[in-house]
């Protein structure tokens, strides 16, 4: 596969939510040509605006395209653009590539690999972490799986995106790759909100407290980025609660397939799943520490 090259290699997006709408930006500022498709075409307007081009679906997306790139919520969405009748592999030419950053199943990554393959196609899955500001300030870390040869082809694309870009392996180990990720926030995330919450009720200054401990062994990106929107009260998604679900049940059942017991993942998608049930599913993941206070009685945010 040849090196991808601004003014060469014409690029397909598909998905412009909150991450994926500023990811395509930045590939547009890059000077690539862009195609593409979303669910809501009211989402597509700052992108058509830049100067991208507008397809009815995913398939005429990739008949326009040398790669394409999904940037989705679930693994359902995953399997329908890539494999369904209308979807990007029907419309790759031979030659082409098909990227998901999507956080997604690895052996769906590894299906749509396999699918890529028989159609002379080169299949990356590419998850992604940093969240909203990572993906409007380009310092995403991507995470990718697949052919080694292609994600050479396409780091001048990932590097646009992301500060940190590392091959993990073949199909589906950028995926599994990812939900290590999460694993590891999910528990962090727990004792944030424990933290905070402990510190409100022991009558400390939260804000003195945070600027004692996000400098030393504590300190996480969790705890500088969205601890200090925890104590101010702000919920609004930078990753939604429901997406952080799947992605740890998914984490659960490779774990299980592994014959692995995680009790701090599964605690964590206990606590996030009941979130979600009691109308937090579209609040960011921060919204924890109000059900964590809330179970003691506390009221959030401390005053």
């Amino acid at each position: 596969m040849r090196p991808v090259a601004a003014g060469e290699t014409r690029l397909g997006w598909i998905g412009l939510g909150m991450m994926g709408a500023p990811m395509c930006g930045h590939l547009l500022r890059a000077g690539f040509a862009v195609s593409v498709h979303t669910r809501t075409p009211e989402r597509a307007e700052a992108a058509l605006a830049a100067g991208a081009r507008w397809c009815d679906s995913p398939r005429s997306v990739a008949e326009q395209s040398d790669v394409v790139f999904a940037m989705l919520g679930f693994p359902a969405e995953v399997r329908e653009v890539a494999l369904g009748e209308g979807g990007a592999l029907a419309g790759l030419a031979a030659g082409g590539a098909w990227v998901d950053m999507t956080t997604s199943e690895p052996a769906l990554a590894e299906e749509i690999a396999g699918a890529a393959a028989a159609r002379g196609v080169h299949a990356l899955d590419a998850p992604v972490s940093g969240g909203d500001v990572g993906a409007r300030e380009a310092r995403l870390s991507i995470l990718v799986g697949g052919d080694g040869e292609a994600f050479e082809a396409l780091r001048p694309v990932f590097e646009v995106l992301g500060r940190t870009v590392v091959h993990q392996g073949g199909s589906g180990a950028g995926q599994r790759a990812k939900l290590a990720n999460q694993i590891l926030i999910a528990s962090t995330m727990i004792g944030v909100c424990e933290a905070l919450v402990f510190a409100a009720r022991a009558g400390l200054d939260c804000e003195r407290l945070l600027a004692s401990v996000s400098g030393g062994a504590a300190g996480s990106w969790s705890l500088a980025n969205l601890a200090p929107r925890m104590l101010a009260g702000d919920f609004a998604p930078g990753f939604y609660v429901e997406h952080f679900v799947k992605d740890l049940r998914i984490a659960l059942d490779e774990a299980g397939r592994a014959r692995l017991e995680l009790p701090g993942l599964a605690l964590a998608e206990r606590l996030y799943a009941a979130l979600a049930e009691a109308g937090g599913a579209r609040d960011g993941t921060q919204a924890l520490v109000r059900a964590v206070a809330e179970a003691s009685g506390l009221a959030w945010p401390p005053t």
